[in-house]
């Protein structure tokens, strides 16, 4: 078995490309204090015992205030954009308006293992609040979308070690991108693509706050790709695979910020990611699961068992909020991007039906120049 660590490769701001707004330090997530990403990362190089194909899977694990020693419920949102796919715990989401601890995103088979394997790290991790007489229950975030184009899906790879690992190595800082973590295997307009993140600073009233996003990207047809406004698919077509001339794939988006929303706001935050998706142009294909959700990290209170029976919380106006709605939009269709050009070529060998290749990032310039969208 072989890990795969992505080398530093340019990013979008990196290359010239277009980009609004005005980043945290890390361009990723991350910005947003207290967050946590960490990854496991599973490319192999031969088949396992009895099955034909390679393993190239992983999981992805976001945390809020990752240096609690107990579990801190978050205020959130979720948006549903085309619904072929999954992301667990929204029913609780929609109703209570917030969730506790990581979010964990994998592949389409993998949902049940993370979800039992992030089960059992919350009880270890949050002894102190689960290993009571509390009878309390955990309902984990955990999402996914399908990699079984580049991975053995279907030979159920994803263990509760993998889970585990990507859990204990939540950190801050730099968030690595391409194929890592839960989007090791995935595909991006035809281009191989992945996991890539993306943040704004954002000016609310007297205050600066910070919003970042995390996708793991696996949607879209060649011919529909568009960036920086350019129909880059209709010109990059050589070593698309036939196969993903059609919509396969699915989207997950993560959308993070410390300004003080309610859970009503943060639904609609979680909706502009659509219009960030549709940037690089999807329409949100039929086969495609798109699914959002927004949290914040202000307000942190209690569980609800211990908590008082009155609450008092901070929420901003609602009128102030297009410039948050603009940095979602703007840091998901950067995120997409940035994902696109870390990724690396995958396939192509004697147990694969096909090469995933990476967008490559000079042509994608030369042709930004053509159209005068490169900036100096």
């Amino acid at each position: 078995m072989t890990q795969q660590i992505n080398r530093r490769k340019p990013r979008g701001r990196d290359l010239g490309l277009p980009f609004t707004g005005r980043t945290g330090h890390h361009n990723a997530i991350t910005d947003v204090s207290g967050i946590g990403v960490g990854f496991r990362t599973i490319i192999e190089d031969e088949p396992r015992p009895g099955r034909r194909r390679l393993v190239r899977t992983g999981v992805t694990a976001i945390l809020p205030h990752m240096g609690s020693e107990t579990p801190v419920p978050v205020y959130a949102g979720v948006h549903r954009f085309n619904g072929n796919g999954e992301m667990t715990g929204t029913h609780w989401i929609e109703d209570g308006g917030s969730f506790l601890g990581p979010v964990v995103i994998t592949n389409t088979h993998g949902v049940g293992m993370a979800h039992h394997a992030t089960v059992k790290w919350m009880i270890d991790r949050y002894a102190s609040t689960y290993q009571t007489d509390d009878f309390l229950w955990i309902m984990p975030v955990i999402a996914e979308t399908y990699d079984g184009a580049l991975n053995d899906i279907n030979g159920l790879p994803i263990t509760e070690t993998d889970v585990r690992a990507a859990l204990d190595s939540l950190t801050a800082g730099p968030v690595q991108e391409g194929n890592c973590g839960g989007g090791t295997g995935m595909i991006t307009y035809g281009f191989k693509g992945g996991t890539g993140t993306a943040s704004r600073l954002v000016e609310f009233g007297d205050r600066t706050y910070t919003l970042g996003t995390l996708v793991q990207a696996n949607h879209g047809q060649r011919d529909w790709l568009t960036i920086a406004g350019v129909p880059v698919g209709q010109h990059m077509q050589d070593g698309t695979p036939q196969s993903q001339l059609q919509e396969r794939g699915s989207i997950i988006v993560v959308i993070a910020t410390d300004l003080p929303l309610m859970p009503h706001q943060l639904k609609r935050l979680a909706r502009r990611a659509a219009i960030g998706i549709g940037r690089n142009g999807t329409p949100g294909g039929n086969n495609s699961g798109d699914i959002f959700l927004a949290f914040s990290t202000a307000n942190a209170h209690p569980m609800a068992h211990r908590a008082a029976a009155h609450l008092q919380v901070e929420m901003v106006n609602d009128e102030p909020l297009d410039l948050v709605y603009m940095a979602a939009v703007d840091s998901v269709e950067e995120a997409v991007v940035n994902a696109m050009l870390a990724a690396e070529d995958l396939g192509g060998t004697a147990y694969d039906r096909f090469l995933i290749q990476a967008i490559d990032p000079e042509k994608l310039c030369d042709l930004l120049s053509r159209y005068g969208r490169l900036q100096a």
